[in-house]
């Protein structure tokens, strides 16, 4: 549970960078909230938290594999500029979300399967939902 306490609180730590390097962290701030709440779950030792904490590493996974193609200009599934920073901690959320998402599920608990599942799914929605809302006008220019 602390690789995963661990991956998650760096996740975090990194997006912030982000946002205060790029001037967006009041989006940061909304993007990472579905983290703070999986990270206070891990914290308290929640036996469901594996589950909350694998489809948040998974999706800044996916995030950033779209980055780093358009760094590399294989496709232009996000676009932008990134400064040295924010390249540096897209390898470290990056990194952190692979750890934590071949970590959590070796997690053994006596938590039913259908609250896995259902964690897994609550927690995916909940950061598709935050990713949606920090791109909304009055939270991506505040």
């Amino acid at each position: 549970m602390k690789l995963i306490t661990g991956c998650l609180l760096s996740v975090i730590l990194s997006l912030l960078v982000v946002g205060v390097v790029s001037a967006t962290l009041l989006r940061h701030i909304v993007q990472i909230t579905p983290v703070a709440l999986a990270l206070i779950a891990t914290t308290r030792r929640a036996s469901w938290s594996p589950y909350a904490a694998l489809p948040l590493f998974v999706f800044w996974l996916v995030i950033m594999a779209f980055i780093w193609l358009f760094l590399l200009g294989v496709a232009t599934i996000v676009s932008g500029r990134f400064t040295p920073i924010e390249i540096a901690m897209t390898i470290i959320v990056g990194i952190c979300s692979l750890v934590g998402a071949r970590a959590s599920p070796r997690i053994t608990s006596g938590t039913k399967i259908s609250v896995k599942v259902l964690t897994f799914l609550l927690f995916l929605a909940l950061q598709v939902f935050a990713m949606w809302l920090s791109l909304r006008e009055s939270i991506a220019h505040a």
